[in-house]
């Protein structure tokens, strides 16, 4: 089984050496502007530590699987930033932001493109069900993000429309990577769906994590800025819940939807939401959250016969800092 550290150190290489087209630069320099900015690999990373399960070292046969993972993640951040109109990705300014949104659109659109040729290549005997894994998850996290946007407009939104929402467009991909690792590495079926309850509890937990963050995080370590959730409408764990417990959704809807054009009232209106969700005790559910997906993760690969330390250790590093 592969340490922990050398499976972050095979990830980091990974993205080193991904190449690019030069030219037409237009086209290509988001691509390397987005991969050089970094981030924490998450998928890669869990599709790596799955595979590390089940083999004594990191065979090349999952690299270009574990870095499809990440180009596909990268392509849907740089269409999701244009569709949030996000200045600010990972502490620096956006596709759109930087060039234009044609530009966003299109590289976004190459990426994909991108994520496909390297996940085509995983190789038999595994190749059929990964890139059936892999189209069935890419259409769901389409899905969650049509959810997502339409929820900014729908006053109502019930905590199990907003989880089915979070598990299309986020937990889902984790799973996928969890289990892409391990179809690949050759583990059996069971271990195979273990994981992928493993990586979607996990991928739950994380963005309840990253909804909390983004009221309660410091936007130095959260690389963008705080209260994006807020001044956008949109509706966060945080928000579903404080719509659940408050006595008068009609003034807590009125304070969220409140106008913010200047940065004096987006201040004051952060400010103003995050007073009633502290009233209300959302920021102490959504860490009870956080907890509560973690243990079904770990849960969920108990009864594995190994791999179960670098796992507790995973799901504590992506969302300990919450908890």
């Amino acid at each position: 089984m592969t340490d922990l550290r050398t499976i972050d150190e095979c990830a980091r290489r990974i993205f080193e050496d991904i190449r690019f087209p030069d030219e037409p630069a237009g086209l290509y320099d988001p691509l390397r502007y987005m991969i050089g900015i970094g981030g924490k690999r998450i998928r890669p990373r869990l599709c790596l530590t799955a595979y590390s399960l089940f083999k004594d070292r990191i065979g090349e046969e999952i690299l270009e699987p574990a870095a499809a993972l990440e180009v596909f993640h990268t392509f849907t951040l740089i269409h999701d930033d244009i569709m949030d109109r996000s200045p600010l990705r990972r502490g620096q300014e956006t596709v759109w932001k930087k060039w234009n949104g044609d530009t966003a659109i299109l590289s976004g659109d190459v990426m994909l493109i991108d994520a496909y040729m390297r996940i085509s290549k995983t190789p038999q005997p595994s190749h059929s069900e990964v890139m059936s894994l892999f189209s069935h998850t890419a259409a769901e996290v389409c899905e969650g993000q049509q959810l997502d946007m339409e929820f900014e407009s729908s006053d109502e939104v019930s905590m199990d429309q907003y989880n089915t929402m979070i598990g299309l467009k986020t937990a889902v991909l984790l799973a996928c990577s969890a289990k892409i690792g391990a179809l690949v590495a050759g583990a059996p079926a069971y271990a195979c769906d273990a994981l992928y309850r493993y990586g979607y509890e996990l991928g739950m937990a994380f963005q309840v994590a990253d909804d909390w963050l983004d009221a309660y995080g410091d936007k130095a370590v959260f690389g963008k800025p705080i209260g994006g959730d807020i001044l956008n409408g949109k509706k966060s764990w945080l928000t579903i819940r404080a719509l659940e417990k408050t006595q008068d959704k009609a003034s807590f809807l009125e304070t969220f939807s409140a106008p913010a054009r200047s940065e004096e009232e987006k201040l004051s209106k952060i400010a103003a939401v995050k007073s009633l969700y502290d009233r209300l005790g959302v920021s102490e559910d959504a860490q009870a959250e956080v907890r509560r997906r973690s243990g079904l993760a770990l849960e969920a690969v108990s009864g594995l016969s190994s791999g179960l330390e670098p796992l507790r250790q995973f799901a504590e590093a992506l969302v300990g800092r919450v908890k």
